[in-house]
């Protein structure tokens, strides 16, 4: 490498246009190491196809949203093992039977929108929330035995 930079710069020896530009790619390719080195900066991420499944090696995908424990005594319920078919409309009708339901969330694939067979329910007071969670945990709701418990805190 060195000696190619010593034929470039020497009086009347000239190189070819091809080796000169394979020259220049090298000593850039050196750079970009030492710089790399030097400032630690990182590789650039790969763009990510919409409706690709698997995030590519080194890329990290955005986290989905975290909820936090409400503080004012109601309680996040966690409905797991949902019928892919099920609605929030139908989960908030088995829930409403017990109590005042403030929200209800069907998890969704964010690519395709189908669910992921889980889902929350809010519920204001803690004693309909625990009925529910009582009668509903284990109930055969379209084919599949729901579990239902107090979400955990996912911080």
């Amino acid at each position: 490498m060195l000696d190619m930079l010593k034929l470039m710069f020497q009086g009347d020896n000239r190189l070819p246009t091809l080796t000169l530009m394979t020259a220049a790619f090298l000593l850039g390719v050196i750079v970009e190491m030492i710089a790399a080195k030097v400032f630690g900066s990182k590789p650039k991420a790969r763009v990510v196809a919409k409706g690709d499944r698997k995030a590519p090696r080194g890329d990290v995908l955005k986290p989905e949203r975290r909820h936090p424990a409400p503080d004012d005594g109601s309680i996040e319920i966690y409905v797991g093992n949902l019928s892919y078919e099920l609605t929030e409309d139908q989960l908030r009708a088995e829930f409403a039977a017990f109590g005042t339901v403030n929200s209800v969330r069907v998890i969704t694939n964010r690519y395709n929108n189908k669910s992921k067979g889980f889902g929350f329910v809010h519920m204001p007071v803690r004693a309909e929330a625990d009925a529910a969670i009582k009668a509903l945990n284990g109930k055969e709701i379209q084919g599949r035995r729901i579990t239902c418990n107090e979400a955990r805190n996912a911080s």
